[in-house]
Protein backbone atom coordinates (compact mmCIF):
# COMPACT_ATOMS: atom_id res chain seq x y z
CA UNK A 1 0.00 0.00 0.00
CA UNK A 2 1.18 3.27 -0.52
CA UNK A 3 2.42 5.23 2.33
CA UNK A 4 1.16 8.76 2.35
CA UNK A 5 3.75 12.01 3.93
CA UNK A 6 0.75 12.82 6.49
CA UNK A 7 1.66 9.09 7.66
CA UNK A 8 5.16 9.66 7.70
CA UNK A 9 4.43 12.51 9.59
CA UNK A 10 2.72 11.74 12.28
CA UNK A 11 4.64 8.94 12.89
CA UNK A 12 7.43 11.03 13.38
CA UNK A 13 5.94 13.44 15.30
CA UNK A 14 5.66 10.28 17.89
CA UNK A 15 8.51 8.80 17.82
CA UNK A 16 11.08 11.66 16.73
CA UNK A 17 13.37 9.65 14.36
CA UNK A 18 13.84 10.84 10.75
CA UNK A 19 11.42 10.43 7.93
CA UNK A 20 12.84 7.39 5.92
CA UNK A 21 13.20 5.57 8.87
CA UNK A 22 9.85 6.28 9.76
CA UNK A 23 8.47 5.74 5.72
CA UNK A 24 10.26 2.04 5.58
CA UNK A 25 8.77 0.95 8.93
CA UNK A 26 5.01 1.72 7.76
CA UNK A 27 5.87 0.07 4.68
CA UNK A 28 6.60 -2.85 6.54
CA UNK A 29 4.38 -2.34 8.92
CA UNK A 30 1.58 -1.92 6.15
CA UNK A 31 0.60 1.52 7.26
CA UNK A 32 -0.11 0.66 11.17
CA UNK A 33 1.43 3.11 12.91
CA UNK A 34 1.45 1.44 16.25
CA UNK A 35 2.78 -2.12 14.33
CA UNK A 36 6.09 0.65 12.85
CA UNK A 37 6.61 2.15 16.36
CA UNK A 38 7.09 -1.57 17.46
CA UNK A 39 9.29 -2.04 14.36
CA UNK A 40 11.43 0.91 15.25
CA UNK A 41 11.53 -0.61 19.07
CA UNK A 42 12.96 -3.76 17.69
CA UNK A 43 15.41 -1.91 15.17
CA UNK A 44 16.45 0.47 17.82
CA UNK A 45 17.09 -2.66 20.41
CA UNK A 46 19.20 -4.67 18.02
CA UNK A 47 21.42 -1.21 17.36
CA UNK A 48 21.56 -0.86 21.13
CA UNK A 49 22.94 -4.21 22.07
CA UNK A 50 25.63 -3.75 19.20
CA UNK A 51 27.09 -0.66 20.78
CA UNK A 52 26.33 -1.27 24.45
CA UNK A 53 29.83 -1.70 24.43
CA UNK A 54 30.79 1.76 23.52
CA UNK A 55 32.99 4.19 26.42
CA UNK A 56 30.30 5.58 27.95
CA UNK A 57 32.91 8.76 30.25
CA UNK A 58 30.25 11.11 30.33
CA UNK A 59 26.85 11.42 32.10
CA UNK A 60 25.06 13.26 35.00
CA UNK A 61 24.38 12.35 39.02
CA UNK A 62 20.91 12.79 39.20
CA UNK A 63 20.06 13.47 42.70
CA UNK A 64 16.18 13.04 44.88
CA UNK A 65 15.92 13.88 48.37
CA UNK A 66 13.79 15.10 50.88
CA UNK A 67 12.99 15.10 54.45
CA UNK A 68 9.34 14.23 54.46
CA UNK A 69 8.67 12.13 53.65
CA UNK A 70 12.28 10.80 54.80
CA UNK A 71 14.37 9.67 51.85
CA UNK A 72 16.61 9.96 48.99
CA UNK A 73 18.44 8.79 46.32
CA UNK A 74 21.32 8.96 43.62
CA UNK A 75 21.48 7.64 40.58
CA UNK A 76 24.63 7.81 37.65
CA UNK A 77 23.36 8.07 33.88
CA UNK A 78 26.01 7.81 31.95
CA UNK A 79 26.50 8.44 27.50
CA UNK A 80 29.45 8.73 25.12
CA UNK A 81 29.52 12.37 24.71
CA UNK A 82 29.35 15.39 26.70
CA UNK A 83 26.49 17.73 24.52
CA UNK A 84 24.31 14.57 25.82
CA UNK A 85 24.79 15.72 29.35
CA UNK A 86 22.67 18.91 28.26
CA UNK A 87 19.93 17.14 26.34
CA UNK A 88 16.48 17.78 27.42
CA UNK A 89 15.46 13.89 27.33
CA UNK A 90 18.56 12.83 29.01
CA UNK A 91 18.18 15.31 31.83
CA UNK A 92 14.56 13.95 32.40
CA UNK A 93 15.34 10.41 32.00
CA UNK A 94 18.42 10.58 34.89
CA UNK A 95 16.00 12.82 37.24
CA UNK A 96 13.15 9.77 36.49
CA UNK A 97 16.07 7.24 37.52
CA UNK A 98 16.71 9.09 40.89
CA UNK A 99 13.24 9.82 41.67
CA UNK A 100 12.06 6.37 41.25
CA UNK A 101 14.37 4.53 42.82
CA UNK A 102 13.45 7.29 45.76
CA UNK A 103 9.96 6.96 45.92
CA UNK A 104 9.30 3.55 43.77
CA UNK A 105 9.97 0.04 45.85
CA UNK A 106 13.69 0.14 45.12
CA UNK A 107 15.57 -1.59 43.11
CA UNK A 108 18.72 -3.83 43.70
CA UNK A 109 20.25 -3.61 40.28
CA UNK A 110 20.20 -1.16 37.01
CA UNK A 111 17.61 -3.44 35.05
CA UNK A 112 15.32 -3.83 38.23
CA UNK A 113 15.07 0.03 38.36
CA UNK A 114 14.62 0.13 34.44
CA UNK A 115 11.62 -2.13 34.80
CA UNK A 116 10.06 0.20 36.82
CA UNK A 117 7.33 3.20 35.46
CA UNK A 118 8.29 6.07 34.48
CA UNK A 119 7.66 8.94 36.75
CA UNK A 120 7.56 11.76 34.29
CA UNK A 121 5.16 8.85 31.91
CA UNK A 122 3.58 5.95 33.74
CA UNK A 123 2.52 4.60 30.72
CA UNK A 124 6.20 3.54 29.90
CA UNK A 125 9.12 1.73 31.87
CA UNK A 126 11.87 3.81 31.67
CA UNK A 127 13.72 1.22 30.01
CA UNK A 128 11.08 2.25 27.05
CA UNK A 129 12.32 6.00 27.41
CA UNK A 130 15.58 5.15 27.39
CA UNK A 131 15.23 3.15 24.36
CA UNK A 132 13.20 5.62 22.62
CA UNK A 133 15.89 8.25 23.57
CA UNK A 134 18.55 6.11 21.88
CA UNK A 135 16.40 5.54 18.52
CA UNK A 136 16.38 9.20 18.19
CA UNK A 137 19.91 10.34 19.02
CA UNK A 138 21.84 7.26 18.35
CA UNK A 139 24.26 6.77 21.40
CA UNK A 140 24.10 4.62 24.51
CA UNK A 141 23.36 5.28 28.07
CA UNK A 142 24.02 3.36 30.57
CA UNK A 143 22.75 3.39 34.40
CA UNK A 144 26.18 3.25 36.74
CA UNK A 145 26.28 3.48 40.52
CA UNK A 146 22.60 3.78 42.16
CA UNK A 147 21.84 4.48 45.88
CA UNK A 148 18.94 4.56 48.51
CA UNK A 149 18.73 6.31 51.77
CA UNK A 150 15.75 5.46 53.49
CA UNK A 151 15.67 8.22 55.93
CA UNK A 152 15.15 12.03 55.89
CA UNK A 153 18.33 13.37 53.08
CA UNK A 154 19.22 16.67 51.67
CA UNK A 155 21.32 16.13 48.27
CA UNK A 156 23.23 18.76 46.10
CA UNK A 157 24.56 17.83 42.15
CA UNK A 158 27.70 19.86 41.55
CA UNK A 159 27.43 21.29 37.86
CA UNK A 160 24.19 20.55 36.85
CA UNK A 161 25.26 16.92 38.28
CA UNK A 162 27.54 16.63 35.58
CA UNK A 163 30.74 16.66 37.64
CA UNK A 164 29.66 15.00 41.57
CA UNK A 165 26.71 14.54 43.53
CA UNK A 166 25.88 14.40 47.04
CA UNK A 167 23.51 12.67 49.40
CA UNK A 168 23.24 13.53 52.62
CA UNK A 169 21.16 11.57 55.66
CA UNK A 170 19.92 13.62 59.07
CA UNK A 171 18.14 13.58 61.89
CA UNK A 172 16.65 17.31 62.19
CA UNK A 173 17.52 20.44 59.98
CA UNK A 174 16.35 21.78 57.19
CA UNK A 175 16.18 21.38 53.66
CA UNK A 176 18.59 24.46 52.90
CA UNK A 177 21.25 23.51 55.86
CA UNK A 178 21.31 20.17 54.30
CA UNK A 179 21.86 21.20 50.94
CA UNK A 180 24.42 23.65 52.49
CA UNK A 181 26.13 21.02 53.97
CA UNK A 182 26.24 18.38 50.87
CA UNK A 183 27.66 21.50 48.51
CA UNK A 184 30.19 21.72 51.03
CA UNK A 185 31.17 17.83 51.28
CA UNK A 186 31.42 18.43 46.93
CA UNK A 187 33.55 21.14 47.66
CA UNK A 188 35.92 19.49 50.56
CA UNK A 189 35.59 16.03 50.06
CA UNK A 190 35.34 14.62 53.24
CA UNK A 191 36.92 10.92 53.90
CA UNK A 192 34.42 10.41 56.74
CA UNK A 193 32.25 11.96 58.85
CA UNK A 194 33.45 11.20 62.20
CA UNK A 195 36.95 10.12 63.65
CA UNK A 196 36.15 7.01 64.46
CA UNK A 197 34.96 6.20 60.90
CA UNK A 198 38.53 7.33 59.44
CA UNK A 199 40.19 3.60 57.87
CA UNK A 200 42.59 2.93 60.93
CA UNK A 201 45.33 1.75 59.17
CA UNK A 202 45.28 6.14 57.79
CA UNK A 203 45.50 7.36 61.08
CA UNK A 204 48.21 4.70 62.34
CA UNK A 205 50.29 6.17 59.17
CA UNK A 206 49.91 9.73 60.06
CA UNK A 207 50.28 9.61 63.53
CA UNK A 208 53.81 8.12 62.25
CA UNK A 209 54.54 10.39 60.14
CA UNK A 210 54.26 13.00 62.30
CA UNK A 211 56.09 10.80 65.55
CA UNK A 212 59.05 11.16 63.24
CA UNK A 213 59.10 14.26 61.57
CA UNK A 214 58.57 15.20 65.87
CA UNK A 215 61.95 13.25 66.31
CA UNK A 216 63.37 14.61 63.41
CA UNK A 217 63.00 18.16 65.18
CA UNK A 218 64.85 17.02 68.32
CA UNK A 219 61.89 17.59 70.62
CA UNK A 220 62.23 15.53 73.82
CA UNK A 221 60.09 12.07 74.27
CA UNK A 222 57.55 13.82 76.51
CA UNK A 223 56.42 16.40 74.33
CA UNK A 224 56.10 14.92 71.22
CA UNK A 225 53.02 12.42 72.48
CA UNK A 226 51.55 16.07 73.05
CA UNK A 227 52.61 17.65 69.52
CA UNK A 228 50.99 14.47 67.42
CA UNK A 229 47.88 14.97 69.23
CA UNK A 230 48.04 18.95 68.36
CA UNK A 231 48.91 17.99 64.58
CA UNK A 232 46.15 15.03 64.63
CA UNK A 233 43.46 17.68 65.23
CA UNK A 234 44.42 19.66 62.14
CA UNK A 235 44.39 16.37 60.13
CA UNK A 236 41.34 15.80 61.15
CA UNK A 237 39.90 18.65 60.51
CA UNK A 238 41.02 18.48 56.60
CA UNK A 239 39.77 15.02 56.17
CA UNK A 240 36.33 14.35 58.67
CA UNK A 241 33.13 16.11 57.92
CA UNK A 242 32.09 17.20 61.22
CA UNK A 243 35.36 18.54 62.06
CA UNK A 244 36.08 20.52 58.90
CA UNK A 245 35.58 24.10 59.17
CA UNK A 246 32.25 25.07 57.43
CA UNK A 247 32.65 27.06 53.80
CA UNK A 248 30.10 29.34 54.69
CA UNK A 249 31.39 30.41 58.14
CA UNK A 250 35.27 28.81 58.59
CA UNK A 251 35.09 30.15 62.31
CA UNK A 252 32.59 26.96 63.18
CA UNK A 253 32.96 23.43 62.22
CA UNK A 254 30.38 21.43 60.12
CA UNK A 255 29.49 19.75 63.51
CA UNK A 256 28.98 22.93 65.17
CA UNK A 257 26.78 24.34 62.56
CA UNK A 258 24.63 21.43 62.59
CA UNK A 259 24.61 20.89 65.96
CA UNK A 260 23.28 24.36 66.11
CA UNK A 261 20.66 23.89 63.61
CA UNK A 262 18.87 21.11 65.86
CA UNK A 263 20.64 18.65 63.19
CA UNK A 264 22.28 15.28 63.69
CA UNK A 265 24.14 14.38 60.81
CA UNK A 266 24.26 10.50 60.05
CA UNK A 267 25.87 9.50 56.76
CA UNK A 268 26.75 11.00 53.20
CA UNK A 269 27.28 9.35 50.01
CA UNK A 270 29.42 11.59 48.07
CA UNK A 271 30.24 10.13 44.01
CA UNK A 272 32.39 12.54 41.99
CA UNK A 273 31.20 11.28 37.78
CA UNK A 274 32.96 7.93 36.62
CA UNK A 275 34.73 7.24 39.84
CA UNK A 276 34.42 4.03 41.52
CA UNK A 277 33.31 4.20 45.08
Amino acid sequence: MAITAAAVKSLRERTGLPMMDCKKALEEAGGDEDAAIETLRKKGAAKFTERQSRETAFGRIAVHASLKPGVGAMVELKCESAPMTKQEDFVRLADDLAKQLATGPGAATADELLAQPSPSDPSKTLADIRDDAFNRMREVFNVGRMVRIDGPCGGYSHNAGTIAGVLVEAEGGNEELLKDIAMHIAAMRPMALTVEELDPAVVAKEKEILTEASRAEGKPVNIIEKMVIGRMRNFYAERVLLEQPFVKDDKQSVGKVAKAAGAKLKRFVHWILGEQT
